[in-house]
């Protein structure tokens, strides 16, 4: 299709060249720094499935129990009323209920940077990295072990975009001692980033000293680190029905110092679950609110996100699938639980693609959708998780943000002014012709559209000129200049040396044992 020349006179077109030399277009600055969902909340099942969901979780706790291996965990239970057989916790409806009234619905998660702070309720739409993955890959590289080189190197990508606002364990570094790995992570993300901080829970002492160094890091006193939320921990229960000792003993000791868990039970239908939806979320609610209780009895009030990571497996291999139709579905299900008993919850997107390719990329982005029609708080593992988790991909993390930052920019609501409607501009141009040189353009054109980060919107010939890359191509020189040119937040310097002596002192003395 051919577009028309505009053949205006000569004194409009002298016109419009002043109006255009007086214009001064404000070039475009996007904020994704505070988001929220911008559509209204979707519903799978029916009001009394949900119901139905919720009674059967609570009869599953009081008639069923969970496996809890902590003692000091099955004595707080016990302290509440919970029947306690062996390791078998029992724990009664109105147990369950108390937990769920006492748990704060919204709190802020507090960041090195007050700018980066980060409103943690219903609503709210946090994006987090992919996390946990033992592997990194790229495409000049491959794909590795995890290596401390590669955990701050990711956190460099996180920093660098601020539709990322949260940080959690990107890489696994192997080649750093699990004993002395803390000390490591928190040190990386002191020194690289100045976004919302992560902490494993790996035992008491590793936690306690997580502690430790954030409040001195951060220069906080004991009141100031017990007052707000400045660090998150996940804790998933082993599916089916199981609390082991380190996430029992993980719940507990975050919420005696007011520190964030993310509950995240993880059942994939047809393995860990009942191959149905609702069966599977039933089971979901069930764990994750045994856990809720957990925390609620070690400390009423403390800050506990309720969440899931449901999805279905493959059932030809029982590899774990992600982005698919039943994903979604009991996303949205999840959602319909979490707002059922008023809190703040996690999800997840996700891909299996063993590569950063198609179907990355579809997995992925349904993975999101669902996370936002399910209005999920945080959505973890939104960019860089493929390979169902074993890798984070740094072309992958590149293609992701594109996406995070287009479902940002459906945050923000266009005007439906008389000026933005722009008839003047409608009646300016004559039929067949076009709208390129219209004051109503000029005026808008630097800020009117998303400017893509990664994607090619050049016709082939352009594109074949400049290379003939897909998108994983581009990608690759895209995460190599952020991490090349990355500079220190303001103010890391004397946050990480404040950090240094508790750090020499943890590592003379061996570190701190993980717990079995």
């Amino acid at each position: 299709m051919t577009i028309a020349p505009l053949r205006p006179d000569e004194s409009k077109t002298r016109r419009r060249r002043r109006n255009r030399e007086a214009t001064r277009t404000a070039e475009r600055t996007p904020n994704y720094r505070q988001l929220c969902h911008p559509f209204p909340a979707q519903e799978m099942f029916s009001a009394d499935e949900i119901s139905a969901m919720h009674d059967t979780a609570l009869r599953v706790l009081e008639e069923l129990g969970m496996k809890v291996l902590l003692p000091e965990a099955r004595a707080l239970y016990a302290s509440a009323g919970a029947k306690v057989v062996d390791d078998m916790v029992l724990i009664g409806r109105e147990i369950v209920e108390a937990a769920i009234a006492s748990a704060p619905k919204s709190w802020t998660l507090r960041a090195p940077n007050p700018r980066r702070d980060q409103r943690y309720e219903q609503g709210a739409m946090i994006f987090m990295a992919g996390a946990g993955c033992p592997n990194a890959s790229d495409l000049e590289r491959g794909r590795r072990p995890g290596s401390m080189a590669d955990f701050v190197e990711t956190l460099k990508l996180c920093q660098a975009f601020d539709v990322i606002h949260m940080l959690g364990p990107t890489v696994e570094p192997q080649d750093i001692p699990v004993a002395l790995r803390h000390y490591a992570t928190v040190e990386a993300q002191l020194t690289h980033s100045d976004k919302p901080m992560f902490l494993y829970s790996r035992g008491p002492g590793q936690v306690a000293e997580g502690f430790e160094m954030i409040q001195t890091a951060l220069n906080l006193t004991d009141d100031d680190f017990a007052r707000d939320v400045w660090v998150s921990t996940v804790i998933n229960t082993n599916s089916p029905r199981l609390l082991d000792n380190p996430m029992a003993k993980g719940l507990i000791d975050f919420a005696r110092a007011g520190q964030m868990c993310i509950v995240t039970p993880f059942c994939l239908a047809g393995a860990m679950a009942p191959i149905t939806p609702a069966g599977a979320l039933t089971l979901q609610h069930a764990e994750a609110l045994a856990a809720i209780t957990l925390t609620q009895l070690a400390k009423a009030g403390s800050p506990v996100s309720y969440g899931g990571f449901s999805s279905n497996v493959y059932m030809k291999s029982g590899a774990p699938a992600y982005g698919t139709p039943e994903h979604l579905k009991m996303q949205i299900g999840g959602g319909q639980l979490a707002r059922h008993i008023g809190l703040p919850w996690r999800t997840a997107s996700g891909a299996a693609s063993n590569a950063p390719d198609m179907q990355a990329a579809q997995e992925t982005t349904m993975g999101l959708w669902g996370a936002s029609l399910a209005h999920g708080t945080l959505i973890v593992h939104s960019a860089g998780w493929q390979e169902g988790g074993l890798t984070f991909g740094y072309e992958k993390f590149i293609n992701d943000i594109e996406v995070l930052q287009s479902m940002a920019e459906l945050t923000q609501r266009p005007s439906g002014s008389a000026a933005e409607i722009g008839f003047d501009a409608i009646a300016e141009v004559p039929p067949g012709g076009h709208f390129f040189a219209t004051q109503h353009t000029m005026d808008r054109y630097q800020s009117a559209f998303y400017d893509p980060l990664v994607a090619d919107l050049n016709n082939f010939g352009s594109w074949t000129e400049s290379g003939a890359q897909n998108s994983a191509e581009r990608a690759t020189g895209l995460w190599q200049q952020v991490v090349r040119d990355a500079q220190q937040p303001d103010g890391a310097g004397e946050r990480v040396a404040r950090l240094q002596p508790l750090i020499e002192a943890g590592r003379a003395r061996g570190g701190a044992p993980i717990m079995d």
